[in-house]
């Protein structure tokens, strides 16, 4: 159990799991970007920064302190992390002034990995304990920042491969938040952060 846990931890692990998110990252981009060239549809671009910023903070995170060593959290990551990345643009949407949800869940992801830094994670895994900028507000404000940001992208291109997805990815959200808090736990600081900042996602609800 220690090998396995140091090669979750090592520079070798980050480095090839980063290439696999690149890879499937440039599919994202590519789909998305020749979207915007035919049709100029802003929010296509923003999606495409969000998901730049989430793969460029994942590539340059920093090495874990621990790594939940549970096959099922690393299922409900890989799952949760990469499951967006099949969105495709469509040509109709149910609610098309959604975008702007896209907008306000971009500047909430970007303000949330700011506050995370190189502390981004896939799979439940210690490394410093943020308690700053948003992180002083909710717990979870980057996952915050998914429901919002997918949630809108749904609404302004609807189909229901893409209904599917999102589905898929925030059911895996849901699970991840109470499984990645699990594993932060053993830590006492965390358990104390969590005594100061109750709510998960939405202050004062949940």
């Amino acid at each position: 159990m220690n090998s396995l846990s140091e090669i979750l931890q090592s520079r070798r692990a980050n480095v090839y799991s980063g290439m696999l998110l690149a890879t499937l990252f440039g599919y994202f981009a590519h789909a998305h970007f020749g979207k915007f060239q035919e049709t100029r549809e802003w929010a296509l671009l923003l999606v495409v920064i969000s998901e730049t910023l989430t793969a460029g903070f994942f590539i340059f995170r920093s090495n874990p302190k621990t790594v939940s060593l549970a096959p099922s959290d690393w299922l409900v990551a890989i799952g949760g992390s990469f499951a967006p990345l099949f969105f495709r643009p469509a040509t109709w949407g149910m609610f098309p002034p959604a975008s702007i949800v896209i907008v306000l869940g971009t500047m909430l992801q970007i303000i949330s990995l700011l506050s995370l830094n190189r502390s981004f994670a896939i799979v439940a895994a210690k490394r410093e304990i943020k308690t700053s900028w948003m992180y002083h507000i909710v717990r979870h404000p980057l996952y915050a920042s998914y429901f919002l940001l997918f949630g809108g992208y749904v609404l302004v291109h609807t189909t229901l491969a893409n209904l599917l997805v999102y589905t898929i990815t925030m059911g895996f959200l849901c699970v991840r938040i109470f499984r990645e808090e699990r594993h932060l736990a053993l830590d006492p600081a965390y358990r104390a952060y969590m005594l100061e900042v109750r709510h998960r996602l939405v202050p004062f609800v949940f």
